[in-house]
């Protein structure tokens, strides 16, 4: 099988390899290979590991049991553990600590919940953890084997339309590629978001869905959203934030310096996987047959970038800029006290930074990224 290397790998196991390792957590959502990328780095590192899949009954009792004594008896003799799905097992983070804080073993899981990882793993286990966001493909990974003729030939048109989850991407007759489309939809979606507990609209929360892929690219209003729906502005807020805590979304915010004619108190969202927004508007046409191209490049571009900066650990703070006569900028990195702004076209262009931008903040750069040099942006 065709082998992607994560770049994660490295990171996780120089910690793994240290004296007094963190607890390493590898999470996102179903189906980007957390327990694939797991397993390599156990082969790799060739501690004597107990793997535990959280279905196995003979495991979950004492893992969750936060009894010292049962826990040692099951982790003895073993040099590290690994606990695949471990948001599945109850009382995981108490039990965790009791692992970490007295005994000298490796501790390495996967965990597909974030609302889970917030709420209980980083109450019960401040500072003991590493957590690695493992996004799907990247372009970052998929250079690793690949040069950029490959990379923009053989796989830009197949990321903007169908996105990267590797059972997909990897996948090269379209018919079984629109299959694999329509069954993790289904187990994504509905089974894990709209069945979501404490969920009373899941239609509304659907219907929510379409609306923002159709405004993938606009300031999104919650007022207008809570009026087409009929739905409260609290609830609509709320579902937005359980469908980026699930891993389907994500915001960028607005940049303002409190100028007069800034827009300001308004975020774009975007979407992780762009073959979610496009089974949602029912469009998995090919790029000559579609008129959304200008949306999907500037979704693609910038969960690119965020990957990027993920993956090479650069911390910066990210946002979108527009004043109230429509100049604007689609995308802003604010680090080292200045500010990096980049215009997406799709078409090779070259349009200048705003005036009234330049004017107030005289320390930025301004770059247009197209598809002649989009590489450089996200590799």
């Amino acid at each position: 099988m065709y082998k992607i290397n994560r770049v994660l790998k490295t990171s996780i196991l120089d910690d793994l390899g240290k004296e007094g390792s963190k607890i390493n957590i590898i999470y996102w959502a179903r189906q980007v290979w957390k327990t694939t990328l797991a397993k390599e780095i156990i082969k790799k590192l060739w501690y004597k590991t107990l793997e535990i899949s959280w279905d196995d009954i003979r495991y979950q009792d004492i893992l969750s049991s936060q009894n010292k004594d049962k826990i040692e008896s099951l982790i003895s003799g073993y040099d590290m553990i690994f606990i695949d799905e471990a948001q599945r097992i109850r009382n995981i983070g108490i039990n965790l600590k009791i692992i970490y804080d007295n005994f000298p073993i490796k501790i390495l899981v996967t965990w597909s919940s974030s609302f889970e990882l917030a709420n209980n793993i980083k109450e019960s286990l401040t500072w003991r953890t590493f957590s690695y966001k493992l996004y799907p493909i990247s372009f970052l990974e998929l250079k690793q084997t690949n040069n950029n003729f490959e990379l923009t030939n053989k796989y830009l048109e197949n990321i903007l339309i169908y996105w990267n989850y590797p059972d997909v991407l990897l996948e090269t007759n379209l018919e079984e590629k629109r299959r694999k489309l329509i069954e993790l939809s289904s187990s994504y979606l509905y089974k894990d978001i709209l069945l979501l507990e404490n969920i009373k609209y899941s239609d509304k929360l659907l219907k929510l869905l379409k609306l923002l892929a159709f405004q993938v690219w606009q300031e999104v209003s919650i007022n207008e959203l809570s009026n087409t729906l009929n739905l409260n502005n609290e609830t609509v807020t709320r579902y937005i934030y359980l469908l980026e805590q699930s891993f389907v979304i994500f915001r960028l915010n607005w940049f303002s310096r409190n100028l007069r004619k800034e827009i300001s108190k308004k975020d774009k969202i975007y979407f992780y996987d762009l073959w979610v927004r496009n089974v949602l508007i029912d469009s998995l046409n090919s790029l000559e047959n579609r008129n959304d191209i200008w949306w999907l490049w500037e979704n693609f571009l910038i969960l690119e970038r965020l990957k990027y900066n993920e993956y090479t650990w650069k911390y910066c703070s990210s946002y979108f800029w527009r004043v109230y006569s429509w100049a604007e900028i689609d995308y802003i990195e604010e680090y080292d006290e200045k500010l990096y702004t980049y215009e997406f076209k799709w078409w090779v262009k070259n349009p200048k930074i705003p005036k009234v931008f330049e004017e107030n903040y005289p320390w930025s750069s301004f770059e247009v990224i197209n598809r002649e040099n989009y590489l450089d942006f996200i590799i």
